[in-house]
C-alpha cells in the first residue's frame, strides 16, 4: 500500500496564513474566528492557516507565498534549474491599521494575494457599493461647502447694501428734522415779533392819550 508523502514541520504548505494574537488580551477566539472564515472561503486555495500566540497586544495577519525563479543553466547541464523563493506580506496589523479588520476586508486582502482574479460575490459588491457611496458623500460635501460660501457672500452683499441704504435714509431724516426745527422757530419768531409790536403800539397809544380801548382812542392814537 502506497503511502502519501507528508510534509514536514520545517516545510509548511503554502500559501500560509499566520494569525498572531496576544494571549494576555484574550484574543484567541477572535483569531480562531478569522481562521475559520478564511478556510470557509478559500478552502484548498490556502495551504495552511496557523494561530501563533504572542504577547504585548499584538494582532497581525500575515501570508507567506512561494514563487519559482528560474536560475541560469549550469555549464555541465543543459537543463535549467528552478529555485523556490518565499515572500511574507503583512495583511493586517492592529497597531498600524487601527483596530481589528472586518471579515470582508480581510478576505479581500487574502484574495488579492492568492487569487487576484477571483470574484468574491457579495463581498466585492458591498465593497464597490460602499466606495460609490463614499464618493457621492464627498461630492455632496464639496457642493455643500461651495453653496454655503456663495450664500455667505450673497448675505454679506445684502447686509452691506442695507447698511448703505439705512445711512442715506438717516441723513435725509436728519435734514428734514433740522428744516422742521428752523420752520417752527421762524414761525414762532414771526408771531412773537408781531405780538410784541402790537403790544408796544397799544402801550404807546394808551400812554399818549390816557384813553384805554380802541373805540375811545383819539385820532392821533388810531
Amino acid at each position: 500500500m502506497a503511502e502519501t508523502p507528508q510534509s514536514s514541520s520545517s516545510d509548511p504548505r503554502l500559501p500560509r496564513v499566520t494569525i498572531r494574537f496576544c494571549t494576555q488580551c484574550k484574543w484567541m477566539l477572535r483569531a480562531a474566528y478569522y481562521a475559520q472564515e478564511l478556510l470557509s472561503t478559500f478552502s484548498l486555495s490556502l495551504g495552511e492557516v496557523a494561530l501563533q500566540p504572542a504577547t504585548g497586544g499584538v494582532f497581525t495577519v500575515e501570508i507567506t507565498t512561494t514563487s519559482a525563479a528560474a536560475a541560469a543553466p549550469s555549464q555541465t547541464q543543459a537543463e535549467t534549474t528552478a529555485t523556490a523563493t518565499t515572500t511574507t506580506v503583512v495583511l493586517w496589523d492592529r497597531k498600524a491599521d487601527g483596530g481589528f479588520p472586518e471579515t470582508k476586508e480581510l478576505k479581500r486582502r487574502v484574495r488579492d494575494v492568492v487569487q487576484p482574479g477571483r470574484d468574491l460575490g457579495h463581498v466585492d459588491r458591498d465593497y464597490h457599493h460602499h466606495g460609490r457611496d463614499a464618493g457621492k458623500q464627498q461630492q455632496q460635501q464639496q457642493h455643500g461647502d461651495g453653496g454655503a460660501g456663495e450664500g455667505v457672500s450673497a448675505a454679506a452683499a445684502a447686509a452691506a447694501a442695507a447698511a448703505a441704504g439705512g445711512s442715506s435714509d438717516g441723513g435725509d431724516g436728519d435734514g428734514d428734522h433740522h428744516r422742521g426745527r428752523e420752520e417752527v422757530k421762524g414761525e414762532g419768531g414771526n408771531e412773537g415779533g408781531g405780538g410784541g409790536r402790537r403790544a408796544r403800539r397799544e402801550g404807546t397809544a394808551g400812554a399818549g392819550c390816557g384813553i384805554d380801548g380802541k373805540e375811545n382812542r383819539c385820532e392821533d392814537c388810531k
